[in-house]
This record gives C-alpha cells, sequence and structure tokens, in this order.
C-alpha cells in the first residue's frame, strides 16, 4: 500500500472523505507557492495536487490559467515543480504532479517518473493521457513506483471507465461534469458516475471540478471516498493583496473544507 492509500485509508478509519487541494507551482513565487500549500496541509488538506504549468492547459478554466500563466512568465521550470514537490513532501502529506502529458514526454517519461519518486511525490495525475498511449508510462511509474491516477467524467461509458480503472493505481479521479475547472456548483451527474465507477475499481475514487465550499465539500464526502478542491484556493492567491494574505486565506479556506469533509460523517 502506497502513502497515498494510506492517507484514504486514515480518512476512510475516521467516517470521512480525504481532502485533497491543488495549487500550481511557482505562484505567486516558487516559494510563495511552497507556503500557500504547506498551509492548506497544516489545516487538514491531507493530499496535494501540485499544478506543473503548461501553456495550454485545456482543462483549466479562467482562474487556474491566471495563475499558470503569471507563473510561466516567471520561469517556472519543471525542476521548480520538483522542488515544490520535495519542500511539500517533507510536511508528510502524501504529494502527487498534476500535469498534461507534453510536458513530461519533454522531460522523458522514465526520468519524469524517476525525479518525481526521488522528490519524494507519490504519483501523476494526466489528464489528457488516454489509455491507448499509457503504455511508455505504466511501464515508468512500475519502475518507479509512482502511482497513476486517471480521470472519468459523465460521459463516460461502464466500458471506458472500466479500462480507466484498470490502469489507475492511486484513486480514480471523478470529474464532476464535463468542462473546464472553476465552474461555480458541483454537476448533479457526479453521484451517479461515482456510482458507476464503484463496482469496477478497488481504487478510492475522489471527486473534483466544481468544489469550492465546505457545504459542497460536505456533500461529496457522503458518496466519494475524496474531496479535489483547486480553482478555489488559486482564487484566494490570484485576489489577495500580498503573499502572506493569500497563505492566510488559503489556510483559513482549507480548515473551513476540513471541517465539511468531517461534517458529512457527523451527519
Amino acid at each position: 500500500m502506497s502513502r497515498l492509500h494510506d492517507a484514504f485509508a486514515r480518512a476512510k478509519s475516521e467516517n470521512r472523505a480525504a481532502l485533497i487541494g491543488y495549487l500550481p507551482a511557482g505562484y505567486p513565487s516558487v516559494q510563495g507557492g511552497i507556503d500557500a500549500i504547506v498551509a492548506m496541509v497544516a489545516n487538514g488538506v491531507d493530499i496535494v495536487e501540485i499544478g506543473l504549468p503548461y501553456s495550454d492547459p485545456l482543462m483549466d478554466g479562467p482562474t487556474i490559467q491566471a495563475a499558470v500563466d503569471s507563473s510561466l512568465r516567471g520561469g517556472t521550470t519543471t525542476r521548480d515543480v520538483l522542488a515544490t514537490v520535495k519542500a511539500v513532501a517533507e510536511t508528510g502529506a502524501p504529494t502527487l504532479v498534476m500535469s498534461y502529458w507534453n510536458p513530461i514526454e519533454r522531460y522523458g517519461v522514465d526520468a519524469f517518473a524517476a525525479d518525481l519518486a526521488a522528490a519524494g511525490g507519490v504519483g501523476v495525475i494526466t489528464p489528457d493521457l488516454t489509455a491507448e498511449e499509457a503504455g511508455p508510462w505504466i511501464a515508468a511509474t512500475d519502475a518507479a513506483g509512482v502511482d497513476r491516477v486517471f480521470l472519468v467524467a459523465p460521459s463516460s461509458t461502464v466500458e471506458r471507465i472500466a479500462v480507466v480503472s484498470g490502469i489507475t493505481t492511486g484513486f480514480v479521479y471523478a470529474a464532476s461534469l464535463m468542462g473546464v475547472t472553476g465552474v461555480a456548483s458541483v454537476s448533479q451527474a457526479a453521484p451517479a458516475l461515482v456510482e458507476r465507477t464503484r463496482p469496477l475499481t478497488m481504487m478510492p475514487i475522489a471527486v473534483g471540478l466544481g468544489v469550492s465550499t465546505a457545504a459542497q465539500a460536505a456533500d461529496i464526502a457522503v458518496y466519494a471516498d475524496g474531496v479535489i478542491v483547486g480553482s478555489a484556493f488559486v482564487r484566494l492567491l490570484l485576489d489577495a493583496a500580498t503573499p502572506a494574505d493569500g497563505v492566510a486565506a488559503v489556510g483559513r479556506l482549507a480548515a473551513e473544507l476540513a471541517l465539511g469533509v468531517r461534517r458529512a460523517s457527523a451527519g
């Protein structure tokens, strides 16, 4: 069992869902991003996703795109992402990278998996990598001992969910809607998607896209193993008057969301 699975198991033992927080590396700076993520962990985030900035983020809405664009203009590199992983992993929180496939391929598939593991990272979410093209990545992550996370969506057929579940080793990422991140609400299709996925995998299932409040986190925690929050954290950093204000705001939201996933178990 990986450290990622340990985190889900720990949450389950507490009769709650795991809280998963996302922020892109390098925003508002490399150190500023690390400070914000550490604040998330200190305030109740169980698992961390670190976004690898990329110039063509197809799944990301305007909020994350704005932060990613700023990060890229600031010169953030894949090495900076790995340094962020190392710093965050030292908190003890299982730390993943969320990356489109092109940057991984350019870095070198085997090298990326190995270097991520060396930095203390536990897995990678690859939203645009299809099962049919995942052979080299499966081999590389198996060799490095890194978990793979693939996505299912409301449009996914049972057959497709089975294929995705078959190559996923970390958790199944259930995208609550068709579209990009940063929407205001969780799709009503999310519970049905989790219900269709549950019989086809032994992995935890986490729901993301559209989650921004403690109430939404509590709702999802009733039927999913994990609750993923990204754009809401990024928005706080974008709107903050100073980096320190952004870190404080991120910490407050993390604490509220952590209470939300626990409220579901209490209910």
